[in-house]
């Protein structure tokens, strides 16, 4: 399933900025670096019915009681730096959750690999019955 390109979701995406506790000593206490990521998933116009539905039901627990999904950066100084991974945060986690997983292949163990493990077993009951009293 293809996902749109992440400049698409630019204009149903708003962000807000706080003050950060991350990295910038004293920058930390004026500049509000912390950048919170806001995408309302149902009402996207970007994603089709099948794909909200992949998504939401990946990512249930992260959406809040209004249906937002929110994503925090605040690993680096700079608010522009953190916009960019919160950005690319959200796009990994729309791949993610639109990744269909690969269907299993039921196998059976060989024969050879049957015969092995069952003589195995006789010689294990064979040195446990001889550890037993003699009557």
């Amino acid at each position: 399933m293809m996902l749109p390109h992440a400049d698409a979701f630019l204009p149903e995406i708003t962000f807000q900025t706080s003050r950060s506790s991350g990295p910038g000593g004293q920058n930390v206490n004026k500049v509000e670096s912390r950048v919170e990521l806001r995408f309302h998933l149902q009402e996207s116009q970007v994603l089709t019915e099948t794909q909200k539905a992949l998504i939401l039901e990946k990512v249930a627990n992260q959406l809040t009681a209004e249906g937002l999904l929110l994503i925090t950066a605040q690993d680096d100084r700079s608010q522009y730096r953190n916009k960019e991974i919160a950005l690319a945060r959200f796009h990994e986690l729309l791949l993610k959750s639109l990744r269909r997983p690969k269907p299993r292949k039921a196998t059976k163990p060989s024969k050879g690999a049957v015969r092995k493990r069952l003589e195995g077993k006789k010689i294990q009951g064979e040195k446990k019955a001889n550890r037993r009293k003699l009557e």
